[in-house]
């Protein structure tokens, strides 16, 4: 059973919403998924992107062997890097 980080699409037409999500590798772009990270909205009012993401949650699947999107992995990457910003600030 091989497992992705991968993005679960909803919303509605030309207004979508994303999951980002743990799935097996060959199940459908929006079936069945083993653990919900957080959420992605590209098109947040103020054309500023909205992401919550688990990234401790993210780095455990990723130790255990799921293997995330490219775009998934860049959405990692933004979640890790804003939370190192907001870190700072709170012990400023």
């Amino acid at each position: 059973m091989a497992l992705k980080i991968k993005l679960q699409r909803g919303g509605a037409t030309h207004n979508p919403i994303y999951r980002v999500v743990i799935a097996e590798a060959r199940g459908r772009r929006d079936g069945r998924f083993v653990e919900k990270l957080g959420t992605y909205i590209p098109r947040a009012k103020g054309q500023q992107i909205e992401l919550t993401l688990d990234v401790e949650r993210a780095d455990y699947w990723t130790s255990v062997g799921a293997t995330p999107t490219d775009t998934c992995r860049a959405l990692i990457k933004r979640a890790r890097k804003e939370g190192a910003a907001v870190a700072v600030e709170a012990t400023a």
